[in-house]
Formats: C-alpha cells, structure tokens, sequence
C-alpha cells in the first residue's frame, strides 16, 4: 500500500459514476486514480500498481471490464478486482464469483451490480483489502 493510504484504481466510462466514487472513496480515507476506459487504464498500469482496482463491464467494448481484469491480473496477480455492472440490471445476466471456477473465468474477486451503494461497495472493499 502506498503509505498509509490504500490506492484504489476506478475505471469506468461514466464520468459522473467516477467523480461520484472518488470523493466517496477519498473521504473513507484511500487514495483514488480514474481512467475512462480500458485504453487509459492499461497505460496507467505500466506506471503503477493499485492496491484495488474497481472495473466496469462494459466501457469501449462490451466485455472491456473482463478483457482489462484480466490483463491487470497476469501483470499484478495479488490485486483485488471489484467488478461494477449495469448488465444484471439491464439483461438479466447474473455473473458472480462465488466459486473458485467463476473468479477464475470472470478474472475478478467480487462483481457488484450497478446501481452500487457505497455501504455494499465499503463491505467489499474491507473484505478485499483489509487494512491494520
């Protein structure tokens, strides 16, 4: 972790989903650096390494959020992958990763649904990266 300050990595095509998680996430105390897609994420990637990475599912591709978990999982294997998606919501799909087979496949350690309360998403966050 960064000092004291778990950095997280918030990438999603919504600019105001992003605005609205960062202050949220900063104000729990981490450190927060967004990309508004998997383009602008993977170049952050080769500069950094998050504590945390928070993804969504669809952003310029459909299935961007699993292609970006996967890519950020071969180079950083012991980063926490929350994924964000509207998918359930929208299509009925339900994705989760509750077994060892489905985080294999999905590529990330939970999938949230969108619309994401901060109390669910804080819950996860502690269960994924627990701090002293």
């Amino acid at each position: 972790m960064n000092g004291s300050r778990p950095m997280v990595l918030v990438v999603d095509d919504d600019p105001d989903f992003r605005q609205q998680l960062r202050m949220q996430l900063e104000a729990a105390g981490y450190d927060v650096t967004t990309a508004e897609g998997e383009t602008a994420a993977d170049a952050l990637l080769e500069t950094m390494k998050p504590d945390l990475a928070i993804l969504d599912l669809m952003m310029e591709r459909a299935d961007g959020g699993f292609a970006l978990s996967y890519r950020l999982k071969r180079r950083y294997p012991d980063v926490p992958v929350l994924m964000v998606t509207g998918v359930q919501h929208e299509t009925g799909l339900d994705f989760t990763t509750d077994t060892p087979a489905e985080r294999a496949w999905i590529k990330a350690d939970a999938v949230l649904g969108k619309p994401v309360r901060f109390e669910q998403l804080k819950r996860e966050l502690s269960r994924l990266l627990p701090r002293e």
